[in-house]
């Protein structure tokens, strides 16, 4: 109970970091759940953030796991509170805002460098994760297996999520 506003401000900090997906929050999300509070174990983390990836709905919902395990249903429901509704409100005044500067000259500017920024998060988000998940050769191997099917075919990932788990199952007992 009392790390309720702990997790209100971690949670409500990390939604402003959002820009381009949850992952591109995921370096602060480990820094501060991990290092910072010690709620989880960074091998805890990413098990929670694959299992947000292949659950239904948006992939950050795993974040209310987080706030399961550290205060209970009232922790998950503060924590989906805090991350959703930061992000929500700044998005529907910046979306209101946005079409009323619909001939402002420096709009488009700020779309074409809003690219990078969100590009640059999400691969600070991609490595801060694989250097969590790859600890070994036989991880990375794995992984590099899949990262190159996905970048010379068009295959949904799925299947290549489904047969790296049994690999995996088989080759990490």
């Amino acid at each position: 109970m009392n790390q309720l506003l702990p997790l209100i401000a971690v949670f409500s900090y990390l939604s402003l970091l959002t820009v381009g997906g949850g992952m591109a929050a995921f370096p602060e999300l480990k820094y501060l759940t991990v290092d910072v509070h010690h709620w989880v174990t960074f091998s805890q983390l990413i098990h929670l953030y694959s299992i947000g990836q292949m659950a239904p709905g948006p992939n950050m919902m795993m974040i209310a796991a987080v706030g399961q395990w550290v205060a209970g249903p009232l922790g998950a429901l503060v924590v989906t509170l805090a991350f959703f509704l930061p992000t929500g409100l700044l998005t529907l005044l910046v979306g209101r805002l946005w079409v009323r500067l619909a001939d402002w000259p420096w709009r488009a500017s700020i779309q074409r460098g809003l690219g990078p920024v969100s590009i640059g998060l999400l691969l600070a988000g991609v490595i801060s994760i694989g250097k969590g998940a790859i600890t070994g050769w036989e991880t990375f191997a794995l992984s590099a297996a899949v990262f190159g099917v996905l970048i010379v075919t068009r295959t949904n990932p799925l299947p290549l999520i489904a047969l790296a788990a049994v690999v995996g199952a088989y080759a990490f007992r």
